[in-house]
């Protein structure tokens, strides 16, 4: 493994200067987010809908999107969903709004993709994302190896082959109020 960056001014620059694709594979059943814990005790608990606090990413997806760049992502979630899966099936409808393309596949439909998350610019640069026992964000790596980026990008091309849109598979797995 190469060197552990943190997440503050290069994470940043990845999302900035990208110029036509950011790809994310989320593999977690869960993570451990500041910003996500009131919203996801509100929805949870209270069954309160505020989807105020993603505001700041949402308005970054709309200016990339704006400009001709695009987001996409896939989520691989165990079934039955958890609380954390159906918490982010909920709000993901206002990335998809916003611009974002935001996919699931079932983990059992998953097999022979990544076992880590990570988030692939442009199909050259790619930031693997590290976590700790409590599923918070540590850190992520570039991963400069050719062969690998090559790989990561035949898995997310299989990912998102295998993947349905966040709507169908609401439909078939969300609780709807």
């Amino acid at each position: 493994m190469t060197a552990l960056l943190p997440i503050g001014p290069r994470w940043r620059e990845l999302f900035e200067s990208f110029e036509h694709t950011a790809f994310r594979l989320e593999v977690r059943d869960r993570y451990n987010v500041p910003s996500e814990q009131g919203p996801l005790h509100r929805l949870l608990v209270e069954h309160v809908e505020d989807p105020s606090w993603l505001d700041d990413w949402l308005v970054e997806i709309r200016q990339a999107t704006d400009a001709g760049r695009r987001f996409r992502r896939v989520r691989v979630v165990s079934l039955p969903l958890s609380g954390y899966s159906r918490f982010g099936l909920t709000y993901s409808r206002y990335n998809n709004d916003a611009g974002e393309d935001i996919r699931y596949l079932a983990r059992d439909d998953a097999a022979g993709l990544p076992d880590f998350d990570y988030w692939l610019f442009d199909s050259r640069t790619v930031a693997r994302m590290h976590f700790d026992d409590q599923d918070q964000l540590l850190g992520f790596e570039l991963v400069e190896d050719p062969s690998l980026v090559v790989d990561l990008n035949f898995q997310r091309d299989a990912a998102w082959h295998r993947a349905i849109t966040r709507d169908d598979f609401a439909a078939k797995h969300l609780d709807q109020r």
